[in-house]
């Protein structure tokens, strides 16, 4: 499963005169028909192969004969979106395969390209769905596009419903007050449940689901740490298929992470102007990456800047410079700055936010930093 560990650790190869290929296919069934993206990655693949300098193509050549024969001979097991990292001369092949398809491209460079695979991570992080009534619950880990059913809970110890209302609005009030007490006993071992499932499966953000009732109810009695993580609300049976439940949240994710993106480009703007650790400029961001001062960075996708880079150490600038001002050594053409300053930044522990448009960031420079000092 892709994570952030594994994506940190793949940030850290490079090497002198080695190369990687990094391919990324849109695979999906439904916009490929008969497996066209085969016919893609053939095209790409010579493509590339033209434009590169001979000596680069004769040590990637093989990775490029790798990568091919996997396409044609493993369709079966692809899903939507898939990545492959390649560098024969580093023994090195890695392969995500991802329910969100990839822009189809290939980059071939001394580091492996893994932007597109922090947009996913940023843009598809993990959230659980509480689906809840009087006397169950389902409980479903939603990651990378993916939705899982992890548990359920069901009390049979409830009454039954009152012929004249629902459970909450009963005509008696002692078999109210006793419905209420189950209903109670019932959700304190729904949230019981929820607790170590939201911590040991490191989920930030919940959405509760259910009859109006139900949902008013646990969101009442979630202690603060949980409730904290809710992102909003939905109605739904309690029989509804995971596809069904999927396609309800979706929107509420969509909206909270608008919102949050906008919330956290207007505090970064705001620190920033303020000189309160934050910067925005590339240069700025370059500078602060230099010191292993970022905390998270924030751009916006599709922003793309060009500059130089060391053989030897990996500074990078956009500035012009013969000769790396800290270890001397030869500086080289780097066309992917943003993406080499992405990776560096989750090699040294940072957090990664792409944003989408955001006309106040891009007239920042398209790119920040909050800093950790």
């Amino acid at each position: 499963m892709l994570s952030r560990e594994e994506l940190r650790e793949i940030a850290k190869m490079r090497g002198e005169g080695v190369f990687f290929v990094s391919l990324y296919l849109n695979v999906n069934p439904m916009t490929n028909v008969k497996d066209n993206y085969a016919i893609h990655v053939k095209s790409m693949l010579k493509q590339t192969a033209d434009k590169l300098d001979k000596a680069v193509l004769k040590k990637v050549s093989g990775d490029f004969e790798k990568v091919e024969s996997y396409i044609l001979t493993n369709k079966k097991i692809f899903r939507k979106g898939l990545a492959v990292l390649s560098s024969q001369e580093r023994n090195f092949w890695k392969e995500f395969h991802l329910s969100v398809p990839f822009k189809n491209e290939i980059i071939v460079d001394n580091i492996p390209y893994i932007k597109p695979l922090l947009d996913i991570l940023d843009n598809y992080q993990r959230y659980a769905i509480l689906l809840v009534d009087r006397e169950s619950a389902r409980i479903f880990l939603v990651h990378l596009g993916e939705i899982e059913e992890y548990s359920e809970v069901h009390s049979d110890d409830v009454p039954g419903r009152h012929k004249k209302g629902g459970w909450f609005s009963l005509s008696g009030k002692s078999y109210e007050r006793h419905i209420d007490y189950h209903v109670g006993l019932h959700l304190k071992d729904v949230i019981k449940q929820l607790d170590p499932f939201l911590s040991g499966e490191y989920v930030g953000r919940m959405i509760i689901g259910g009859s109006e009732e139900a949902v008013t109810k646990v969101k009442n009695m979630l202690p603060q740490a949980i409730a904290e993580k809710v992102m909003g609300t939905f109605q739904a049976e309690m029989f509804a298929n995971s596809k069904e439940i999927l396609e309800k949240t979706e929107p509420i994710v969509h909206s909270y992470e608008r919102k949050k993106e906008e919330k956290d480009i207007d505090d970064l703007l705001t620190k920033a102007m303020k000189n309160e650790n934050a910067v925005v400029g590339i240069e700025n961001v370059l500078n602060a990456l230099q010191e292993g001062r970022v905390m998270k960075l924030v751009f916006l996708k599709g922003y793309k800047h060009s500059g130089i880079s060391c053989r030897q150490c990996g500074y990078l600038t956009v500035q012009d410079a013969s000769s790396c001002p800290f270890c001397n050594g030869e500086m080289q053409e780097a066309k992917y700055v943003v993406d080499l300053i992405a990776q560096k930044a989750v090699e040294q522990g940072a957090l990664i936010e792409v944003a989408h448009e955001n006309r106040k960031l891009q007239e920042a420079g398209s790119i920040g930093a909050f800093l950790r000092f």
